[in-house]
Protein backbone atom coordinates (compact mmCIF):
# COMPACT_ATOMS: atom_id res chain seq x y z
CA UNK A 1 0.00 0.00 0.00
CA UNK A 2 1.15 3.52 -0.78
CA UNK A 3 0.98 5.99 2.06
CA UNK A 4 0.71 9.77 2.25
CA UNK A 5 2.25 11.67 5.15
CA UNK A 6 0.35 14.57 6.70
CA UNK A 7 2.23 16.98 8.95
CA UNK A 8 1.32 20.15 10.79
CA UNK A 9 3.78 22.15 12.89
CA UNK A 10 3.26 24.25 16.00
CA UNK A 11 6.28 26.53 16.33
CA UNK A 12 6.90 28.31 19.63
CA UNK A 13 8.89 31.49 19.14
CA UNK A 14 10.16 33.44 22.13
CA UNK A 15 9.63 37.13 21.49
CA UNK A 16 12.67 39.36 21.95
CA UNK A 17 11.34 41.55 24.75
CA UNK A 18 13.43 42.57 27.76
CA UNK A 19 10.58 41.83 30.15
CA UNK A 20 7.89 39.18 30.37
CA UNK A 21 4.50 39.21 28.73
CA UNK A 22 2.53 40.24 31.83
CA UNK A 23 5.20 41.50 34.26
CA UNK A 24 8.39 43.54 34.48
CA UNK A 25 10.54 40.50 35.32
CA UNK A 26 13.59 40.01 33.10
CA UNK A 27 13.71 37.51 30.24
CA UNK A 28 17.54 37.42 30.10
CA UNK A 29 18.94 33.95 29.50
CA UNK A 30 21.31 32.20 31.87
CA UNK A 31 20.25 33.54 35.27
CA UNK A 32 20.41 31.36 38.38
CA UNK A 33 17.28 29.19 38.77
CA UNK A 34 14.24 30.91 40.24
CA UNK A 35 15.76 34.41 40.29
CA UNK A 36 13.65 35.91 37.48
CA UNK A 37 10.12 34.85 38.44
CA UNK A 38 8.04 37.50 40.17
CA UNK A 39 4.71 37.22 41.98
CA UNK A 40 2.76 38.03 38.80
CA UNK A 41 4.46 35.17 36.91
CA UNK A 42 3.65 32.82 39.78
CA UNK A 43 0.00 33.88 40.01
CA UNK A 44 0.02 34.93 43.66
CA UNK A 45 -3.33 36.11 45.05
CA UNK A 46 -3.97 39.81 44.58
CA UNK A 47 -1.55 40.38 41.69
CA UNK A 48 -2.73 41.50 38.28
CA UNK A 49 -1.11 40.83 34.89
CA UNK A 50 -0.41 43.82 32.64
CA UNK A 51 0.09 43.16 28.93
CA UNK A 52 3.49 44.09 27.48
CA UNK A 53 2.60 46.26 24.46
CA UNK A 54 5.74 45.15 22.60
CA UNK A 55 4.39 41.62 22.17
CA UNK A 56 1.36 43.01 20.33
CA UNK A 57 3.63 45.00 18.03
CA UNK A 58 5.80 41.94 17.32
CA UNK A 59 2.83 39.66 16.68
CA UNK A 60 1.38 42.20 14.25
CA UNK A 61 4.72 42.38 12.42
CA UNK A 62 4.77 38.62 12.00
CA UNK A 63 1.16 38.51 10.82
CA UNK A 64 1.78 41.11 8.13
CA UNK A 65 5.01 39.38 7.05
CA UNK A 66 3.12 36.14 6.28
CA UNK A 67 0.14 37.82 4.56
CA UNK A 68 -2.16 37.02 7.47
CA UNK A 69 -5.10 38.85 8.99
CA UNK A 70 -4.11 40.81 12.09
CA UNK A 71 -7.16 40.87 14.33
CA UNK A 72 -8.42 44.23 15.54
CA UNK A 73 -9.80 42.41 18.60
CA UNK A 74 -8.17 39.42 20.29
CA UNK A 75 -8.76 37.83 23.69
CA UNK A 76 -6.56 36.10 26.26
CA UNK A 77 -7.86 32.92 27.88
CA UNK A 78 -6.84 30.66 30.72
CA UNK A 79 -5.76 27.20 29.59
CA UNK A 80 -6.23 25.00 32.65
CA UNK A 81 -4.04 21.97 33.29
CA UNK A 82 -1.72 20.64 35.96
CA UNK A 83 2.01 20.30 35.48
CA UNK A 84 4.70 20.74 38.13
CA UNK A 85 6.37 23.65 36.30
CA UNK A 86 3.08 25.54 35.80
CA UNK A 87 2.84 27.48 39.06
CA UNK A 88 -0.61 29.02 38.52
CA UNK A 89 -2.32 25.81 37.44
CA UNK A 90 -3.21 27.52 34.19
CA UNK A 91 -1.44 29.11 31.24
CA UNK A 92 -2.55 32.45 29.81
CA UNK A 93 -2.93 31.96 26.08
CA UNK A 94 -5.26 32.88 23.22
CA UNK A 95 -7.87 30.42 22.01
CA UNK A 96 -11.00 31.48 20.15
CA UNK A 97 -9.82 34.95 19.11
CA UNK A 98 -6.08 34.91 18.33
CA UNK A 99 -4.18 37.99 17.20
CA UNK A 100 -3.12 36.49 13.82
CA UNK A 101 -5.11 34.21 11.48
CA UNK A 102 -5.03 32.83 7.94
CA UNK A 103 -1.49 33.43 6.78
CA UNK A 104 0.77 31.67 4.30
CA UNK A 105 4.31 31.22 3.15
CA UNK A 106 5.99 29.41 0.28
CA UNK A 107 8.71 26.79 0.37
CA UNK A 108 10.56 24.98 -2.40
CA UNK A 109 9.42 21.34 -2.63
CA UNK A 110 11.50 18.32 -3.66
CA UNK A 111 10.76 19.00 -7.34
CA UNK A 112 12.03 22.57 -7.12
CA UNK A 113 8.54 24.07 -7.29
CA UNK A 114 7.03 26.69 -4.99
CA UNK A 115 4.61 25.14 -2.51
CA UNK A 116 2.16 27.08 -0.36
CA UNK A 117 1.92 26.21 3.33
CA UNK A 118 -1.05 27.71 5.10
CA UNK A 119 -0.72 29.25 8.56
CA UNK A 120 -3.89 28.67 10.57
CA UNK A 121 -3.09 31.12 13.34
CA UNK A 122 -0.41 32.69 15.49
CA UNK A 123 -1.35 33.46 19.05
CA UNK A 124 0.31 35.04 22.06
CA UNK A 125 0.88 33.11 25.26
CA UNK A 126 3.14 32.85 28.27
CA UNK A 127 5.71 30.09 28.69
CA UNK A 128 5.73 27.73 31.65
CA UNK A 129 8.71 26.95 33.87
CA UNK A 130 11.09 24.07 33.37
CA UNK A 131 11.43 20.74 35.15
CA UNK A 132 15.03 19.78 35.91
CA UNK A 133 16.01 16.12 36.18
CA UNK A 134 19.74 16.08 35.42
CA UNK A 135 22.03 15.74 38.43
CA UNK A 136 19.19 15.16 40.89
CA UNK A 137 19.03 11.79 42.59
CA UNK A 138 15.49 10.35 42.44
CA UNK A 139 13.91 13.80 42.39
CA UNK A 140 13.11 16.67 40.08
CA UNK A 141 13.79 20.38 40.40
CA UNK A 142 11.69 23.27 39.13
CA UNK A 143 13.16 26.41 37.56
CA UNK A 144 10.47 29.07 37.13
CA UNK A 145 12.64 31.65 35.36
CA UNK A 146 10.88 31.02 32.04
CA UNK A 147 7.39 31.32 33.56
CA UNK A 148 5.73 34.29 31.89
CA UNK A 149 8.23 34.52 29.01
CA UNK A 150 6.35 35.81 25.92
CA UNK A 151 5.77 33.30 23.14
CA UNK A 152 4.18 33.50 19.71
CA UNK A 153 2.80 30.07 18.82
CA UNK A 154 2.61 29.68 15.03
CA UNK A 155 0.28 26.88 13.89
CA UNK A 156 0.45 25.60 10.32
CA UNK A 157 -2.24 23.96 8.27
CA UNK A 158 -1.71 20.20 7.71
CA UNK A 159 -0.21 21.01 4.30
CA UNK A 160 3.25 19.50 4.84
CA UNK A 161 3.91 16.12 3.19
CA UNK A 162 7.42 15.11 4.23
CA UNK A 163 10.06 15.65 6.90
CA UNK A 164 12.14 17.68 4.43
CA UNK A 165 9.18 19.98 3.73
CA UNK A 166 8.68 20.37 7.49
CA UNK A 167 12.29 21.46 7.91
CA UNK A 168 12.05 23.85 4.94
CA UNK A 169 8.91 25.44 6.44
CA UNK A 170 10.48 25.69 9.89
CA UNK A 171 13.65 27.26 8.45
CA UNK A 172 11.53 29.79 6.56
CA UNK A 173 9.68 30.80 9.75
CA UNK A 174 13.03 30.97 11.58
CA UNK A 175 14.43 33.29 8.90
CA UNK A 176 11.36 35.55 8.96
CA UNK A 177 11.28 36.06 12.75
CA UNK A 178 14.99 36.88 12.75
CA UNK A 179 14.62 39.30 9.81
CA UNK A 180 11.83 41.05 11.69
CA UNK A 181 13.96 41.19 14.84
CA UNK A 182 11.12 39.77 16.93
CA UNK A 183 13.12 36.73 18.08
CA UNK A 184 16.77 35.73 18.19
CA UNK A 185 15.71 32.22 17.12
CA UNK A 186 18.30 30.61 19.41
CA UNK A 187 17.26 26.97 19.47
CA UNK A 188 19.87 25.93 22.04
CA UNK A 189 18.40 28.42 24.52
CA UNK A 190 14.80 27.42 23.81
CA UNK A 191 13.87 30.56 21.88
CA UNK A 192 12.64 28.58 18.89
CA UNK A 193 11.17 25.11 19.17
CA UNK A 194 8.40 23.09 17.63
CA UNK A 195 5.78 20.39 18.13
CA UNK A 196 5.11 18.19 15.10
CA UNK A 197 1.69 16.62 14.48
CA UNK A 198 2.26 13.55 12.30
CA UNK A 199 -0.20 11.12 10.69
CA UNK A 200 -0.35 8.82 7.68
CA UNK A 201 -3.18 7.83 5.36
CA UNK A 202 -3.52 5.65 2.25
CA UNK A 203 -2.82 7.67 -0.88
CA UNK A 204 -6.07 9.02 -2.31
CA UNK A 205 -7.92 8.98 1.02
CA UNK A 206 -9.49 12.32 1.97
CA UNK A 207 -9.92 11.72 5.69
CA UNK A 208 -6.92 12.32 7.93
CA UNK A 209 -5.34 9.49 9.86
CA UNK A 210 -4.93 9.51 13.65
CA UNK A 211 -2.11 11.88 14.56
CA UNK A 212 0.60 11.76 17.15
CA UNK A 213 2.17 14.96 18.48
CA UNK A 214 5.95 15.00 18.96
CA UNK A 215 6.80 17.61 21.59
CA UNK A 216 9.63 20.11 22.04
CA UNK A 217 11.89 19.56 19.05
CA UNK A 218 14.70 22.10 19.26
CA UNK A 219 16.81 21.55 16.14
CA UNK A 220 16.14 21.22 12.43
CA UNK A 221 17.99 17.89 12.39
CA UNK A 222 15.87 16.48 15.22
CA UNK A 223 12.66 17.61 13.50
CA UNK A 224 13.58 15.66 10.38
CA UNK A 225 14.77 12.56 12.25
CA UNK A 226 11.78 12.50 14.63
CA UNK A 227 9.22 12.84 11.84
CA UNK A 228 10.89 10.15 9.71
CA UNK A 229 10.92 7.74 12.65
CA UNK A 230 7.31 8.47 13.54
CA UNK A 231 6.14 7.97 9.95
CA UNK A 232 7.86 4.57 9.79
CA UNK A 233 6.43 3.62 13.19
CA UNK A 234 2.87 4.45 12.20
CA UNK A 235 3.06 2.68 8.82
CA UNK A 236 4.54 -0.49 10.35
CA UNK A 237 1.93 -0.43 13.12
CA UNK A 238 -0.99 -0.16 10.70
CA UNK A 239 0.41 -2.75 8.27
CA UNK A 240 0.85 -5.18 11.16
CA UNK A 241 -2.84 -4.84 12.03
CA UNK A 242 -2.52 -2.32 14.85
CA UNK A 243 -4.02 1.13 15.30
CA UNK A 244 -2.38 4.50 15.83
CA UNK A 245 -3.62 6.17 19.02
CA UNK A 246 -3.82 9.91 19.49
CA UNK A 247 -1.09 10.74 21.95
CA UNK A 248 1.79 13.02 22.80
CA UNK A 249 5.25 11.55 22.18
CA UNK A 250 8.80 12.59 22.96
CA UNK A 251 11.79 12.22 20.65
CA UNK A 252 14.87 10.54 22.14
CA UNK A 253 17.83 11.82 20.11
CA UNK A 254 20.21 9.26 21.65
CA UNK A 255 18.11 6.25 20.65
CA UNK A 256 16.70 8.04 17.56
CA UNK A 257 13.13 7.09 18.39
CA UNK A 258 9.88 8.56 19.63
CA UNK A 259 8.16 7.18 22.72
CA UNK A 260 4.78 7.67 24.30
CA UNK A 261 4.44 10.45 26.90
CA UNK A 262 0.70 10.77 27.51
CA UNK A 263 -2.64 10.53 25.75
CA UNK A 264 -3.37 13.60 23.64
CA UNK A 265 -5.85 15.99 25.16
CA UNK A 266 -8.53 17.75 23.17
CA UNK A 267 -8.98 21.51 23.48
CA UNK A 268 -12.11 21.13 25.61
CA UNK A 269 -10.11 19.17 28.19
CA UNK A 270 -8.26 22.36 29.07
CA UNK A 271 -11.40 24.29 30.07
CA UNK A 272 -10.46 27.44 28.20
CA UNK A 273 -12.25 30.57 29.38
CA UNK A 274 -11.52 34.30 28.98
CA UNK A 275 -9.00 35.59 31.52
CA UNK A 276 -10.96 37.88 33.88
CA UNK A 277 -7.85 39.95 34.69
CA UNK A 278 -7.04 40.92 31.10
CA UNK A 279 -9.05 43.16 28.81
CA UNK A 280 -9.49 42.22 25.14
CA UNK A 281 -6.66 43.51 22.94
CA UNK A 282 -8.05 46.12 20.56
CA UNK A 283 -5.95 47.72 17.85
CA UNK A 284 -6.95 50.05 15.05
CA UNK A 285 -6.51 49.72 11.27
CA UNK A 286 -4.24 52.79 11.50
CA UNK A 287 -2.01 50.98 13.98
CA UNK A 288 -1.78 47.92 11.73
CA UNK A 289 -0.81 50.11 8.76
CA UNK A 290 1.85 51.87 10.84
CA UNK A 291 3.35 48.47 11.68
CA UNK A 292 3.25 47.53 7.99
CA UNK A 293 5.29 50.64 7.22
CA UNK A 294 7.98 49.48 9.65
CA UNK A 295 8.51 46.07 8.06
CA UNK A 296 12.00 45.45 6.68
CA UNK A 297 12.62 43.97 3.25
CA UNK A 298 11.71 40.31 3.73
CA UNK A 299 13.74 37.28 2.53
CA UNK A 300 11.68 36.45 -0.58
CA UNK A 301 11.68 40.04 -1.80
CA UNK A 302 15.38 40.41 -1.05
CA UNK A 303 16.15 37.18 -2.93
CA UNK A 304 14.26 38.40 -6.00
CA UNK A 305 16.12 41.72 -5.85
CA UNK A 306 19.53 40.03 -5.60
CA UNK A 307 18.77 38.01 -8.74
CA UNK A 308 17.38 41.02 -10.64
CA UNK A 309 19.78 43.77 -9.54
CA UNK A 310 23.01 41.86 -8.95
CA UNK A 311 22.55 39.09 -11.53
CA UNK A 312 23.30 36.52 -8.83
CA UNK A 313 22.32 32.87 -9.33
CA UNK A 314 18.98 31.99 -7.69
CA UNK A 315 20.50 29.28 -5.46
CA UNK A 316 23.22 31.67 -4.26
CA UNK A 317 20.65 34.41 -3.64
CA UNK A 318 18.64 31.97 -1.51
CA UNK A 319 21.68 31.27 0.67
CA UNK A 320 22.72 34.93 0.88
CA UNK A 321 19.26 35.97 2.06
CA UNK A 322 18.88 33.12 4.56
CA UNK A 323 19.94 35.57 7.26
CA UNK A 324 19.72 39.33 7.34
CA UNK A 325 23.34 39.88 8.55
CA UNK A 326 24.65 37.64 5.74
CA UNK A 327 22.67 39.57 3.14
CA UNK A 328 23.94 42.86 4.58
CA UNK A 329 27.53 41.57 4.45
CA UNK A 330 27.15 40.62 0.78
CA UNK A 331 25.69 44.00 -0.15
CA UNK A 332 28.39 45.90 1.75
CA UNK A 333 31.17 43.90 0.05
CA UNK A 334 29.58 44.31 -3.39
CA UNK A 335 29.28 48.07 -2.94
CA UNK A 336 32.99 48.35 -2.05
CA UNK A 337 34.47 46.61 -5.12
CA UNK A 338 34.31 46.77 -8.92
CA UNK A 339 34.36 42.98 -9.03
CA UNK A 340 31.18 41.33 -10.32
CA UNK A 341 28.52 40.62 -7.71
CA UNK A 342 28.50 36.92 -8.63
CA UNK A 343 32.22 36.73 -7.73
CA UNK A 344 31.40 38.30 -4.35
CA UNK A 345 28.54 35.82 -3.91
CA UNK A 346 30.83 32.90 -4.74
CA UNK A 347 33.27 33.97 -2.05
CA UNK A 348 30.63 34.70 0.61
CA UNK A 349 28.80 31.41 -0.01
CA UNK A 350 32.03 29.42 -0.43
CA UNK A 351 35.30 30.41 1.24
CA UNK A 352 33.88 32.83 3.81
CA UNK A 353 31.04 30.55 4.92
CA UNK A 354 33.46 27.62 5.07
CA UNK A 355 35.81 29.56 7.34
CA UNK A 356 32.93 30.65 9.57
CA UNK A 357 31.65 27.07 9.91
CA UNK A 358 35.15 25.74 10.65
CA UNK A 359 35.58 28.21 13.52
CA UNK A 360 31.91 27.98 14.61
CA UNK A 361 31.39 31.71 14.07
CA UNK A 362 28.40 33.77 12.98
CA UNK A 363 28.76 36.27 10.15
CA UNK A 364 28.75 39.08 12.72
CA UNK A 365 31.96 37.65 14.21
CA UNK A 366 33.76 37.17 10.88
CA UNK A 367 37.53 37.64 11.04
CA UNK A 368 37.40 39.20 7.57
CA UNK A 369 35.11 42.22 7.22
CA UNK A 370 33.00 43.03 4.18
CA UNK A 371 35.42 45.85 3.31
CA UNK A 372 38.42 43.51 3.63
CA UNK A 373 36.81 40.89 1.38
CA UNK A 374 35.99 43.61 -1.13
CA UNK A 375 39.65 44.65 -1.10
CA UNK A 376 40.73 41.10 -1.85
CA UNK A 377 38.28 40.70 -4.73
CA UNK A 378 39.34 44.04 -6.18
CA UNK A 379 42.85 42.59 -6.54
CA UNK A 380 41.42 39.58 -8.35
CA UNK A 381 39.38 41.86 -10.58
CA UNK A 382 42.35 44.06 -11.56
CA UNK A 383 44.59 41.00 -12.15
CA UNK A 384 46.97 41.81 -9.30
CA UNK A 385 46.46 38.20 -8.14
CA UNK A 386 44.78 35.13 -9.58
CA UNK A 387 41.74 33.45 -8.08
CA UNK A 388 43.98 30.62 -6.86
CA UNK A 389 46.41 32.98 -5.13
CA UNK A 390 43.41 34.83 -3.66
CA UNK A 391 42.58 31.75 -1.60
CA UNK A 392 46.05 31.86 -0.01
CA UNK A 393 45.63 35.58 0.68
CA UNK A 394 42.21 35.00 2.24
CA UNK A 395 43.61 32.35 4.59
CA UNK A 396 46.35 34.76 5.67
CA UNK A 397 43.77 37.52 6.21
CA UNK A 398 41.65 35.13 8.28
CA UNK A 399 44.69 34.42 10.47
CA UNK A 400 45.17 38.13 11.10
CA UNK A 401 48.10 38.91 8.78
CA UNK A 402 46.50 42.14 7.57
CA UNK A 403 44.62 43.42 4.53
CA UNK A 404 44.81 41.85 1.08
CA UNK A 405 47.35 44.44 -0.10
CA UNK A 406 49.50 43.89 3.00
CA UNK A 407 49.51 40.11 2.56
CA UNK A 408 50.22 40.34 -1.18
CA UNK A 409 53.13 42.70 -0.58
CA UNK A 410 54.59 40.78 2.37
CA UNK A 411 54.45 37.43 0.57
CA UNK A 412 55.38 38.67 -2.89
CA UNK A 413 52.25 37.29 -4.48
CA UNK A 414 51.62 39.83 -7.26
CA UNK A 415 50.53 38.18 -10.46
CA UNK A 416 53.03 38.15 -13.31
CA UNK A 417 51.45 40.00 -16.22
CA UNK A 418 54.65 40.90 -18.06
CA UNK A 419 54.26 39.19 -21.44
CA UNK A 420 58.01 38.76 -22.05
CA UNK A 421 58.47 37.17 -18.60
CA UNK A 422 55.63 34.70 -19.23
CA UNK A 423 56.97 33.94 -22.74
CA UNK A 424 60.36 33.04 -21.25
CA UNK A 425 58.75 30.50 -18.92
CA UNK A 426 56.55 29.12 -21.71
CA UNK A 427 59.63 28.63 -23.93
CA UNK A 428 61.35 26.79 -21.09
CA UNK A 429 58.36 24.45 -20.56
CA UNK A 430 58.02 23.70 -24.29
CA UNK A 431 61.72 22.94 -24.59
CA UNK A 432 61.58 20.59 -21.58
CA UNK A 433 58.60 18.55 -22.88
CA UNK A 434 59.16 17.67 -26.58
CA UNK A 435 57.08 14.50 -26.38
CA UNK A 436 53.97 16.30 -25.11
CA UNK A 437 54.52 19.06 -27.67
CA UNK A 438 54.47 16.48 -30.48
CA UNK A 439 51.29 14.88 -29.11
CA UNK A 440 49.56 18.24 -28.80
CA UNK A 441 50.45 19.18 -32.38
CA UNK A 442 49.16 15.80 -33.49
CA UNK A 443 45.72 16.70 -32.22
CA UNK A 444 45.74 15.92 -28.47
CA UNK A 445 44.30 19.33 -27.50
CA UNK A 446 43.62 18.39 -23.87
CA UNK A 447 47.35 18.52 -23.20
CA UNK A 448 47.05 22.31 -23.04
CA UNK A 449 46.10 21.81 -19.39
CA UNK A 450 49.42 20.01 -18.77
CA UNK A 451 51.43 22.92 -20.22
CA UNK A 452 49.43 25.51 -18.26
CA UNK A 453 50.08 23.53 -15.09
CA UNK A 454 53.80 23.41 -15.76
CA UNK A 455 53.97 27.18 -16.36
CA UNK A 456 51.99 27.89 -13.22
CA UNK A 457 54.28 25.57 -11.27
CA UNK A 458 57.36 27.41 -12.57
CA UNK A 459 55.85 30.77 -11.59
CA UNK A 460 54.50 29.58 -8.22
CA UNK A 461 50.97 30.22 -9.46
CA UNK A 462 51.64 33.89 -10.09
CA UNK A 463 51.41 33.99 -13.88
CA UNK A 464 48.20 35.36 -15.34
CA UNK A 465 46.30 32.22 -16.46
CA UNK A 466 44.62 33.96 -19.40
CA UNK A 467 47.93 35.22 -20.76
CA UNK A 468 49.53 31.80 -20.21
CA UNK A 469 46.82 30.11 -22.27
CA UNK A 470 47.06 32.68 -25.04
CA UNK A 471 50.86 32.52 -25.32
CA UNK A 472 50.95 28.70 -25.14
CA UNK A 473 48.40 28.27 -27.92
CA UNK A 474 50.27 30.73 -30.11
CA UNK A 475 53.64 29.02 -29.62
CA UNK A 476 52.39 25.43 -29.75
CA UNK A 477 50.46 26.13 -32.90
CA UNK A 478 53.64 27.22 -34.72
Amino acid sequence: MSWEVVIGLEIHTQLATKSKIFSAASTAYGAEPNTQACLVDLGYPGVLPVLNKEVVHMAAMFGLAVNATVAQRSVFARKNYFYPDLPKGYQISQFELPIVEHGELFITDSDGNDKRIGITRAHLEEDAGKSIHEGLDKSSGIDLNRAGTPLLEIVSEPDIRSAKEAVAYMRKIHTIVRYLGISDGNMQEGSFRCDANVSVRPKGQEAFGTRAEIKNLNSFRFVEKAINFEVERQIELIEDGGEVVQETRLYDSVKDETRSMRSKEEANDYRYFPDPDLLPVEITPEYIESVRGQLPELPDAKQERFVADYDVKKDDAAILTSSRPLADFFEAATAATDAKAQLVANWVVGDLSGALNKDSLDIGDSKVSAADLAGLLTRVHDNTISGKIAKQVFEAMWEGEGSADEVIEARGLKQITDTSAIEAVVDKVIEANPGQVAEYRAGKDKLIGFFVGQVMKETRGQANPGQVNQILKAKLGS
